[in-house]
């Protein structure tokens, strides 16, 4: 060692890791420490030796990001310019007000020094902010040699080895952060100006205390995993239950239980099934077909990265993917675990994994099984496996130092660091072993198949126990065995929709489509509850507000996918292909930019469909003028139910028409028209004969083929009532759906405003609020006591007056085997038993769905007769009828004998 000492200016991302680094390196010999121009920010001096060369070392730090990228002054207040503006206005990178101090500690410090060795995080984030300092050292000393430390824990292997093999900072990754920043810049204030401007002062939004400060913000990460809440939101609504049924096996020996499921699963045709199941309990003997028994393998999982640990700190913990960074962060800066923001899923060959298990073996929980993995006599030890993802920078996250729990830990701390220690040691011991068996019967045609397992080692499973590898034992069976089995039942169920997304689903999402980075994805979904777009409850499931769902209806409304991952995931890409140097920074910005700068352009020429989304969520705002709303539509006529609010002309993203009125949803007055027309307009003319006045009449031009031939194309037309063409074109080619499609909009009114009157009891021909259109005194032909036909206007299917409750039965078609494509109406009310063929209105046989029972029905004394011939055996097993009830013919439900449980009263 010889020569001179040099000064080299060392700068972490974080005040805690420059410590960290200055204890490791100067070993706590020689250390001093002094103030820099920011109190927060100290600075520590001690001599160090850097492949022979003596250096005196200067250890500082920065608090993150030194600069912010925004627009030149100019473009900075809301209303300084137009939003499209912001797509090519100029922007520049200064260190704001806050940061000036670190900033000038640093121009002091470098003046002096001769090196400069960056101790950033190594990601794209960390490269980016090694280069702000690069800027701000070189700014007044451009003599400086910049080096960078590569390192993924602060332990002292680690950082020694990393102050020994400097290498170059990475200007490619700078370059696809400076990317994403301008990009992000760009879209989210250019959207988020035009949205909350647009919007704010027009309705009383219920998420804001002060409303006039209220910023209704877009962002190109955040608007997608919004748009993943509401999608499964709508798929929730969009559910329409589907009842079927399924036949049940069960069989107790002395060796225990043995539950068998359908091979066919579940069948949706009533009929079908009663009729399979009738044939099962007259002949229920089972055979055993195959008996197939296998060894079966559970494998850990593979090593731990960002996105894992956010998911399974959810799953187990229920941590938000916000908090796990947080905690995760704070153990790896006490040195506990290494860097916590990896894609690396896969150990290098160069790692020491046995070192890493040597740490724990002294640990009370998990030290013995640690022992036994290093123990060669076990066999414990397995090689992990390969995720199959690396980003070159970090290893998958690991323990680094041997802990049983500090002082100052929180509770969170203990269990993050818990699961980081045995998730590492699972990796790398050998899957769960365990023997299955399965057993397949048939009875009388139909298969049936049970499985049971068990656990024969459980390797892995014994230091991870936050995963289970659950089966039953079943009893011993031999091909050709034959038995009756204990209990054998037709059960019915229901389809039900996906549950709402959990963080560990949403971060699912998010990755699978490239929406975020691993260190920011928990940083979007925080900005959801933030901005109040979306709720989480207590299991981690996220809702949209009103607010959410708006902004996304809107925008879907007006066909643009700015809420689906498509546009930021290929952003994601170019982004990495500049950190790769296959594309350039340049390239990336004009490609990204043009192409949202195009739907922003179109987004604001649609705006009104972002103020229909909005009315349907949010009541009006006594601030707004009202012009934007009544260009949402053309005014019609003044709606008759509410009395406060106009009807008008409007069309939905699927093309059809309807008159609606503009106090939706606190009325829900609307009139759908024929599914047919292809455009409508409203005239200046008056209807002469509808009243109350005045009602517009309406220019239609219907599709050709659409409608018969001895009708005209062109129509103008009254919605009053009048119009005997209008309805009689709805009765033929019916109207469009009376919900959005998939299943959007609300499903209940809006918190904040007060539920008025559906349109129940509207008359469409009147408009008079004491009757319904069906039971119009200018309408009703004949007896008030015959059964009269009518027209559903709101979605153009035929439709009966209930004899029992009087509510609107609606034509069906059957789908039986027995009846297939047979008419029928039936009551909507589940509590309404009213059931008629339509043919049989003409011939006066009509009867109520009481008296209606399946012919297969018939066959239940077959059924019983078959299962006392069993002999005394038979007495201790249990068929059950078709529907559910016991053979004795009486019903499950109620025990009534006069029906049967699936028209029980009490069901």
């Amino acid at each position: 060692m010889g020569g001179r000492a040099i000064n080299v200016l060392n700068v972490a991302e974080k005040p805690s890791v420059a410590k960290s680094v200055a204890n490791i390196l100067s070993r706590s010999h020689g250390l001093r420490v002094r103030d820099g121009r920011s109190r927060y920010n100290k600075i520590f001096e001690f001599n160090y030796a850097i492949r022979g060369q003596l250096c005196h070392m200067i250890v500082t730090s920065v608090t993150g990001h030194l600069m912010e990228l925004e627009f030149e002054e100019r473009y900075r207040k809301w209303h300084s310019c137009d939003p499209a503006d912001l797509y090519h206005a100029p922007v520049h990178k200064f260190v704001p007000e806050d940061k000036k101090d670190i900033k000038r500690t640093l121009e002091e410090e470098a003046r002096s020094c001769q090196w400069l060795v960056l101790w950033l995080d190594c990601d794209r984030e960390g490269e980016n902010i090694a280069f702000e300092v690069v800027e701000v050292c070189t700014a007044v000393n451009r003599h400086l040699s910049i080096k960078r430390a590569r390192f993924s824990a602060l332990i002292d292997r680690e950082i020694h080895d990393a102050i020994q093999n400097l290498v170059e900072p990475n200007n490619l990754f700078a370059d696809a952060v400076d990317a994403r920043q301008e990009i992000d810049l760009r879209i989210g204030a250019s959207f988020t100006r035009f949205q909350t401007m647009l919007m704010k002062d027009a309705f009383i939004i219920e998420s804001a205390s002060d409303d006039r400060n209220l910023v209704l913000s877009y962002g190109p990460c955040q608007f997608p995993t919004l748009g993943f809440v509401v999608e499964r939101f709508w798929e929730i609504q969009a559910h329409e239950p589907e009842e079927f049924w399924s036949i049940n096996c069960s069989h107790k020996s002395d060796e225990g239980i043995a539950n068998f499921s359908w091979m066919r699963g579940h069948l949706f045709d009533y009929t079908c099934a009663v009729v399979i199941y009738e044939m099962c309990i007259q002949e229920p003997t089972a055979t055993v077909t195959k008996v197939r028994q296998q060894e079966k393998l559970k494998y850990p999982p593979p090593p731990l990265n960002t996105i894992e640990l956010e998911k399974r700190a959810s799953r187990y913990f229920r941590m938000s993917s916000e908090h796990t960074m947080k905690v995760a962060e704070e153990l790896y800066q006490a040195g506990f675990i290494s860097y916590p923001r990896t894609e690396t899923d896969c150990f290098s060959s160069r790692t020491d994994l046995h070192a890493i298990v040597q740490e724990q073996q002294g640990h009370p929980e998990w030290g013995s099984y640690a022992q036994r993995l290093l123990d060669p006599g076990t066999g414990l030890w397995r090689n992990p496996s390969n995720g199959g993802h690396d980003d070159k920078a970090h290893p998958p996250i690991h323990p680094t130092k041997f802990s049983t729990g500090e002082s100052r830990w929180s509770q969170d701390h203990r269990k993050l660091y818990e699961l980081v220690v045995r998730h590492f040691l699972a990796c790398v011991s050998q899957p769960a072993v365990g023997a299955e068996t399965i057993v397949e019967i048939d009875i009388f045609g139909e298969l049936f198949s049970a499985s049971g397992r068990v656990i024969l080692v459980k390797n892995y499973l014994d230091v991870y126990h936050y995963e289970s590898w659950g089966g039953s034992v079943i009893p011993t069976y031999t091909v050709g065995q034959q038995f009756i089995p204990t209990s054998l039942t037709l059960d019915s169920g229901v389809t039900r929709p996906p549950p709402l997304l959990s963080e560990a689903d949403l971060l699912t999402c998010m990755d699978k489509e490239g929406i975020g980075t691993d260190a920011t994805m928990h940083d979007h979904i925080k900005k959801l509850l933030d901005r109040f777009y979306a709720t989480k409850d207590a299991n981690t499931r996220f809702t949209p507000t009103n607010l959410g769902e708006a902004l996304v209806l809107g925008y879907d409304d007006m066909g643009y996918k700015l809420w689906k991952p498509y546009l930021r995931a290929v952003m994601e890409r170019d982004m990495k292909a500049v950190s790769d140097g296959t594309k350039s920074k340049v390239e990336v910005l004009a490609t990204s930019l043009q192409q949202m700068k195009a739907c922003f352009l179109d987004a604001r020429l649609n705006k009104v469909k972002l103020l229909e989304a909005m009315a349907i969520f949010f009541e009006r705002s006594n601030r707004s003028g009202g012009d934007e709303l009544h260009a949402a539509g053309e005014i019609v006529r003044r709606c008759g139910l509410c009395q406060e609010s106009d009807m008008v002309l409007k069309q939905n993203r699927d093309g059809n028409f309807m008159v609606g009125c503009l106090g939706y949803p606190q009325c829900r007055n609307v009139v759908w028209l024929p599914r047919s027309v292809s455009e409508a307009a409203v005239t200046t003319t008056t209807c002469n004969f509808c009243t109350p006045g005045p009602v517009y009449l309406i220019q239609f031009k219907f599709r050709q083929l659409e409608i018969p031939p001895n009708y005209n194309v062109n129509h103008i037309g009254c919605i009053g009532g009048c119009d005997n063409i209008l309805i009689q074109l709805t009765e033929i080619c019916g109207t469009g759906p009376r919900i959005p499609a998939r299943g959007r909009g609300p499903a209940a009114p809006p918190r904040n405003t007060h539920q008025s009157n559906t349109r129940q009891g509207v008359c469409m021909y009147c408009q008079e609020t004491s009757h319904s259109s069906n039971d119009c005194p200018s309408q009703v032909m004949g007896s008030r006591n015959s059964q009269r036909h009518g027209i559903n206007l709101h979605s153009g299917e035929s439709s009966i007056s209930c004899c029992i409750c009087g509510t609107p039965c609606i034509l069906r078609t059957a789908n039986t085997s027995n009846n297939r494509g047979r008419k029928f109406y039936s009551c909507q009310l589940q509590e309404c038993n009213f059931f008629v063929w339509e043919d049989s209105l003409n011939n006066g046989t009509g009867r109520t769905r009481s008296n209606s029972i399946p012919a297969s029905s018939t066959s239940r004394s077959s059924g019983r007769g078959r299962g006392s011939r069993n002999g005394p055996q038979a007495a201790t097993r249990t068929f059950v009828s078709a529907t559910g009830d016991p053979i004795s013919g009486r019903c499950f439900v109620c025990g009534d004998p006069s029906h049967f449980a699936n028209v029980c009263p009490s069901r």
